[in-house]
């Protein structure tokens, strides 16, 4: 039996935003075989459990890069930042006046200002011009209010006792203003600051990452790591890779991702997935 980890996009959705047939005929068999299948995504858990039963898909989940664990539906793990990280990240985005969102175990809240925000670094002509054409920039340039996310006027509203703060999510369109922020979070203490794309950045709890998460979901059914298969596409994945005791790259993923891989399957367009799964995870 093994644990296998799937990233959603770029990974087991395709360009196209959908998860084929080839795709999940493949992720259906390996459980049949007794495999264990678990979605293991920068998303938030939540939506992600809605995503997967359009497709009649039963997975365990593992949301925002792995801080929030839920297996058979139950939370078994929570990885959350604490109150003073939390206010000193505030501080250097709200220097920087970037659009940005707070998940929480509660839901994810977007700053009242996030639009305005994003449309002044548009007008600025400082965004690269490959980035309009990328795969994933209108999933993190729709504003909140389309995906239901509720806004909040003052960071103090969400940084209290009474809500986990999972993660920052941060659009970074300027690349210049992109890197300097994220050298700054990084000075923070206990922080992991990772990204999903070219223009966003991600930031947790220093054990909140996916290869943490694959390791907890590995825990909570006793499958040695060794026994545990990863798949993804972006930097986000690498902490993942280096958990798992298979890791494979998908053939969209970038050379950087594909350099901490074992193997690398074909692309997100071409049922990688499902000829991963055939390869190296199921037996006739």
């Amino acid at each position: 039996m093994k644990l296998i980890a799937l990233d959603l996009d770029g990974t087991t959705l395709n360009s196209k935003k959908v998860i084929t047939t080839e795709t999940i005929q493949a992720i259906r068999k390996a459980q049949k075989q007794g495999h264990i299948v678990m979605a293991l995504t920068g998303r938030s858990a939540t939506p992600v459990i809605a995503e997967l039963a359009k497709y009649d898909l039963d997975l365990h989940v593992g949301g925002n890069n792995g801080t929030e664990i839920y297996a058979n539906g139950q939370l078994i793990e929570l990885t959350s930042l604490p109150l003073l990280q939390c206010q000193k990240i505030v501080l250097e985005l709200e220097k920087e006046v970037m659009p940005y969102k707070i998940c929480t175990n509660i839901s994810t809240f977007a700053h009242k200002d996030w639009l305005d925000r994003f449309e002044k670094v548009v007008a600025s002509g400082l965004v690269p011009s490959d980035y309009y054409d990328h795969k994933d920039y209108k999933m993190f340039t729709t504003p909140p209010h389309v995906y239901g996310q509720p806004f909040f006027n003052q960071p103090e509203e969400l940084l209290n006792i009474e809500s986990s703060v999972i993660k920052f999510l941060i659009l970074g369109l300027d690349p210049i203003q992109k890197n300097r922020v994220k050298a700054l979070l990084e000075t923070i203490e206990d922080t992991y600051v990772t990204s999903s794309s070219p223009f966003n950045l991600e930031v947790t709890h220093v054990n909140g990452h996916k290869g943490n998460g694959l390791k907890a979901m590995a825990r909570f059914f006793n499958i040695p790591i060794e026994d545990t298969v990863a798949i993804g596409d972006e930097i986000n994945d690498i902490p993942m890779f280096h958990a798992a005791g298979l890791s494979i790259a998908m053939g969209n993923a970038e050379e950087e991702v594909k350099k901490h891989s074992d193997v690398v399957t074909l692309s997100n367009d071409e049922n990688g997935v499902a000829y991963a799964f055939e390869k190296y995870i199921l037996t006739d």
